[in-house]
């Protein structure tokens, strides 16, 4: 069955390649076509397109299917194309005639937005809640290591002293940008397309204010030749926010598994969350957090896929856009997951004791010891040139004694004030 079917048989070969892996992506969307579309009930009764007892029995039905979705006994079968089009059938075959109406003033293009924007929604609101949990994670561990001493590095080479407390912050508030972005993402989708059509509206008296209070849309997509166009743009601009929290995680990552190896071995974890080798029994590989790194990187290539796919094509709808659902859904799927496992994993994080006395962290408080001199009246070049000789010559001794105090340093993490600033 096909919602633009007109009696006419297509070709097989053609069928298949058009409808590609809609029927197992849409089971993801299926809940939200639910939604609108007893939305889309109730504003067909308020205009006088179906009468009360008919909205009851469609309210009933779409509550049926609604069910079947929750428990997992949907199935999209062969013989629909989409889940737009089963929904309909299901209608009709338990309503008759009453099934067949819930098509009048929309059009796919319009359900196919308006339950992605819901789907989208939603989830960006789960992935900021999952991320609100890894960043007070991040918060707690700083809390209980910020007095552990962890080298600084730039260009991989010593460099200053940093602390655990300092690492975990660190990411904890890189996130808090991150959330900066979905909350724009969000408020992009959170706008109502449903009515607009095929992409020029309908010459029904539909009411739209109505179907955006139904579905708790923040506001409408006025125009409907906008609401068709925002199909695109809104993964565009999904995949760049998720590529952005991908990007955070991915380095994160990166150096977990930098400093779980022995050349640095800062940290550890249990032996269950590691797997072996193979051939060598020595192995404890990081690898769950490689394919975090992975995954991570994949999500952030999705921006180039949805740019190309969608990049000056002209007004109006374009099957192109049916290619943006695949990625998209699964880039949201597989960073709740990510999100999810990387919790799991960091909270048994094994924090190992440095020893800063081993002679690879010498020159480790060389910057502190220059500020100590100027702060005793030499000139910054003066103590620079004079502990940078000591370093030559060999004869350089570390004080290790002193204190950062400004806010966000290692002595003053401020996690009171990166807590705070997490965005609602």
């Amino acid at each position: 069955m096909k919602l633009w079917d007109k009696g006419i048989s297509i070709d097989k070969k053609i069928e298949q390649f058009t409808v590609g892996n809609d029927r197992e992506i849409d089971i993801h969307i299926a809940k939200y076509d639910v939604i609108a579309s007893k939305a889309h009930a109730k504003m067909l009764q308020k205009i006088g397109i179906i009468t009360v007892e008919e909205l009851v029995e469609l309210l009933t039905g779409l509550q049926t299917l609604e069910k079947q979705i929750e428990e997992g006994a949907f199935v999209i079968d062969e013989q629909f194309e989409d889940v737009h089009s089963k929904i309909e059938f299901e209608l009709t075959k338990s309503l008759g005639e009453v099934g067949k109406k819930i098509h009048t003033a929309r059009s796919r293009n319009d359900q196919v937005l308006v339950a992605c924007n819901l789907y989208y929604k939603d989830n960006l609101k789960l992935i900021k809640s999952k991320t609100k949990k890894l960043f007070d994670t991040l918060l707690n561990l700083a809390e209980v290591y910020k007095e552990k001493v962890l080298p600084g590095y730039t260009h991989l080479q010593v460099a200053m002293p940093s602390s655990f407390g300092l690492w975990f912050s660190a990411y904890a508030e890189l996130m808090i940008d991150d959330v900066y972005l979905l909350n724009a993402a969000i408020k992009t989708v959170d706008q109502n397309p449903l009515g607009s059509a095929a992409g020029y509206g309908s010459s029904f008296p539909i009411d739209r204010e109505l179907t955006t209070k139904e579905m708790d849309f923040a506001d409408l997509k006025y125009n409907v030749v906008a609401a068709q166009m925002g199909r695109g743009k809104n993964e565009r601009t999904i995949a760049a926010t998720l590529g952005g929290l991908s990007n955070t995680l991915a380095r994160f990552a990166m150096d977990v598994c930098l400093y779980m190896s022995q050349n640095f071995a800062f940290i550890s974890f249990p032996d269950e969350l590691t797997t072996g080798s193979s051939i060598m029994p020595h192995k404890k590989n990081p690898d769950v957090f490689e394919l975090i790194r992975g995954k991570c990187n994949k999500i952030q290539a999705l921006q180039s896929e949805m740019i190309l796919i969608t990049n000056n094509l002209p007004s109006g709808y374009h099957r192109d856009f049916q290619l943006l659902k695949e990625n998209m859904i699964s880039a949201f799927e597989e960073l709740k997951d990510i999100l999810d496992i990387f919790n799991y994993s960091i909270q048994q994080i094994i924090v190992k004791d440095v020893d800063i006395n081993d002679d690879k962290y010498k020159y480790l408080f060389t910057v502190d010891n220059i500020n100590t001199l100027v702060v005793e009246g030499q000139s910054f070049r003066e103590a620079y040139q004079k502990i940078g000789g000591q370093v030559q010559d060999g004869t350089y001794v570390p004080d290790t004694s002193k204190k950062h105090t400004h806010i966000g340093s290692i002595h003053y993490l401020g996690l009171d004030k990166i807590r705070a600033k997490f965005p609602v």
